[in-house]
């Protein structure tokens, strides 16, 4: 610049309407500016004087107010302003001045920098504004030549950049622990990698076409080594457990390989590959398709994410392998009782017994029936419960279950005491967990399973909702599996029979809400 160019001439320029936005029409993100002045030659000059102005390879663009009250309207709208520039004295002596305080304290915008320009310093003395009010800068308009302006403009928007900074950073961060926290309450690795997809998508503010594969080698014992999808969203959704190799698109795929192979992040235009490592050295790979290249802040969000997500894999992993070891002990109780009771029948019952409880439970909870009961606990282990009701068969004559004829009274008394048994056993085994477990619900279902909804079941003649919701269920459960196998004194029943037979029972053996569910289950178990 000149030495003419430091003098500020205040020449009349046409700007168009009053609220219009002008600056130079290049491309991309530009620095919002805001000039708030009662006077038109302000803004003309301004504009002038700043025409050419660009810092980062952004230029500015401005927006204009004439009154504290009409910048009052712009500002609800626009939240992304990174300056304004602020006339004191407008339609009241201190406009300007309440404007602040509005910005600071009603709108809580605490980012834009304030650069206050008064043409009369007497009504707003520098001293006491800079103590008492929210600004960043004071000038008096008499003072800032084009040279000031450019240098005041510069500094501001460095600062404003440095806050925005801080304040993403905050977000990010924000969003990162509210995903951990929300991820580390998922007890199923398949629902914990589709968490890890949404919660990324979320951080960093893309579309949610993304894909995580596993090395099924290292992470399910026993399985071949190559890659499998564990969760997908977009157009992967449909490859969950499939081998990539023949589902994956291969540009994808060799991305994913290559990001295993340099077991790092890798970041592209339009993509990014991620790598995961568990403390226990499980390789995990999340692709993410992206709209825009990430931002030096988003690769540092994500590798925060990343490391503290880690661990979580191997959490699931070792809680699935727990789980999957005690639904195999289970199933060997239960088949040892029905093998005890029944040699030589085919001891499968259990599995198939909790499969269509957990089908009737989950179609309750998505009925909105029973809420404070239905809870994740309840739904994830009442089918691992099911598996024991029977379990106090054990202790019986296996002569009186495979008695062909009918049971004496006495016979009778021995069979039905089957129920106690079983309760006192998974009772005591149950006073040896914290919490509520599947020993808790599988003592109340060996209990109260053969409780009849009309009260006249064994061994409590429990009626109505004082039957546990978990043995109202299974009563179901056990009775369609009963009629649909065979028995040593009878052949198995037809399904639609059996489905027939369940709701003739409804409202006097079973409860009406547990049948309706059942029902509306009832044609995929015909195939299970």
């Amino acid at each position: 610049m000149t030495d003419s160019d430091d003098e500020f001439l205040f020449l009349d320029d046409q700007d168009g309407d009053g609220n219009g936005e002008t600056g130079s029409p290049a491309t991309g993100n530009r620095w919002k500016m805001m000039i708030v002045d009662d006077e038109p030659e302000v803004h003309s000059i301004t504009k002038l004087v700043l025409a050419d102005f660009a810092y980062k390879g952004r230029s500015a663009q401005f927006i204009s107010a004439y009154s504290a009250a009409e910048a009052r309207t712009i500002l609800e709208r626009e939240e992304d302003i990174a300056i304004i520039l602020l006339d004191v004295v407008m339609e009241t002596d201190d406009a300007g001045l309440q404007l602040v305080h509005h910005i600071r304290e009603e709108l809580k915008n605490r980012h834009v920098r304030i650069i206050l320009r008064t043409g009369q310093p007497g009504q707003a003395p520098e001293r006491a504004v800079i103590l008492d009010y929210d600004i960043n800068d004071y000038k008096a308009k008499t003072q800032l030549t084009a040279q000031q302006l450019f240098t005041t403009t510069v500094a501001a928007l460095r600062s404003y950049e440095d806050i925005m900074a801080i304040e993403m950073n905050r977000r990010g961060l924000e969003k990162i622990i509210e995903a951990s926290s929300s991820l580390f309450q998922a007890r199923s690795m398949k629902l914990f990698a589709a968490g890890v997809l949404t919660q990324l998508s979320g951080i960093l503010g893309v579309g949610p076409d993304a894909i995580l594969c596993v090395q099924r080698g290292s992470v399910i014992s026993g399985a071949a080594d190559g890659l499998y999808v564990l969760a997908g969203s977009g157009r992967f959704e449909t490859l969950i457990d499939e081998p990539a190799a023949n589902h994956v698109e291969p540009a994808v795929l060799a991305e994913v390989k290559r990001c295993l192979d340099s077991r790092s992040n890798r970041y592209a235009a339009d993509h990014c590959t991620l790598y995961i490592r568990t403390p226990n050295d499980r390789e995990n790979v999340v692709y993410l398709s992206s709209d825009r290249p990430l931002s030096d802040l988003d690769r540092n969000l994500i590798e925060v994410f990343c490391r503290k997500i880690s661990v979580g894999f191997d959490n699931l992993h070792l809680y699935e392998q727990l789980r999957r070891s005690q639904e195999h002990t289970v199933i060997a109780m239960a088949d040892l009782a029905e093998r005890a009771c029944h040699p030589g029948v085919e001891a499968e019952t259990g599995p198939r017994i909790a499969m269509v409880t957990d089908r009737i439970a989950r179609r309750l909870a998505e009925e909105g029936r029973h809420p404070s009961v239905l809870d994740t606990v309840f739904l994830e282990s009442v089918g691992l419960a099911a598996i024991l009701h029977d379990v106090g068969n054990a202790t019986l004559d296996p002569a009186i279950l495979g008695k062909t004829g009918p049971l004496t009274p006495e016979e009778r008394a021995i069979m039905q005491a089957h129920t106690t048994t079983g309760w006192d056993l998974l009772d005591r085994a149950s006073q040896r967990s914290e919490g509520r477990t599947h020993l808790h619900l599988g003592a109340e279902i060996a209990r109260s399973h053969h409780e009849n909804w009309d009260g006249t079941g064994y061994p409590d003649r429990l009626t109505g909702d004082a039957i546990p919701l978990s043995a109202r269920i299974v009563a179901v459960a056990d009775s369609f599996d009963a009629m649909t196998r065979d028995r040593p004194y009878r052949k198995a029943l037809d399904h639609d029979v059996a489905v027939a037979e369940i709701r003739r029972l409804s409202g006097s053996r079973f409860d009406p809400l547990v049948v309706d569910a059942f029902l509306a289950v009832s044609g995929s178990l015909r195939r299970a």
